[in-house]
């Protein structure tokens, strides 16, 4: 299974793939890892929040609804165990993203600055349910 998530994590983000391995320490560290033939999503739980911490679906089968839908695993799978809020953080430079985010119900709670390794800036991102 993880190759197969990595595999398509290379296609959806080319500059920048995880491995296998790097999907199996997810898994080791309690992630949970949700997969199809066209997307991922990757999320951690602990005690009543969640975090968001990838999500992919492959460029050819984009805009058919796969992220909307892994998010709604998600949101589903959390709520069992009591989550109240789920957290991302999201390039300020991924509008798509952004725009699907919100679109899910998530607002933007704040920024951290020169977050990621380009210098890009952090929008944190989180949904009441």
């Amino acid at each position: 299974m993880f190759i197969n998530v990595a595999n398509l994590h290379a296609l959806c983000f080319p500059h920048k793939p995880w491995g296998a391995t790097d999907f199996a320490d997810l898994k080791k560290s309690g992630c949970e890892i949700v997969a199809s033939e066209n997307g991922f999503i990757v999320w951690r739980a602990i005690a009543d929040e969640a975090e968001l911490i990838t999500i992919g679906v492959a460029p050819n089968a984009r805009r058919g609804g796969i992220a909307t839908a892994m998010i709604t695993i998600m949101e589903n799978s959390v709520k069992k165990n009591g989550v109240k809020k789920i957290f991302l953080e999201v390039s300020d430079k991924n509008t798509s993203a952004i725009k699907l985010y919100e679109q899910c119900g998530f607002t933007q709670i704040g920024t951290r600055q020169k977050y990621y390794s380009d210098g890009t800036n952090a929008i944190l991102m989180q949904k009441n349910i």
